[in-house]
């Protein structure tokens, strides 16, 4: 589940890097697009806020599955030794 959102995350930022690079193309190489940066700024920054979350997203879910992963582990290695070694 948390390998989603890591590529959810690197999705949005790849995009606010192409955003943010659009900042930076003069207005004559994008007819018919917004010609002031301020949008563009905007919408990187939008981005990579939804890239950030994601990605925190992906990392507490991937340590919540960890640790589930471990308490049942634990748990069955308690009930092994609960039975004993001879059953």
């Amino acid at each position: 589940m948390s390998r989603n959102f890591y590529i959810l995350a690197g999705s949005f930022l790849l995009f606010a890097l192409i955003s943010a690079g659009m900042t930076l193309v003069p207005s004559t190489f994008q007819p018919g697009l917004p010609a002031n940066g301020s949008l563009w700024r905007t919408i990187s920054l939008l981005f990579l806020l939804f890239g950030l979350a994601a990605a925190l997203i992906g990392v507490m879910s991937n340590l919540f599955e960890q640790v589930d992963r471990r308490s049942e582990e634990a748990r069955l290695a308690a009930r092994r030794k609960h039975r004993g070694p001879g059953k």
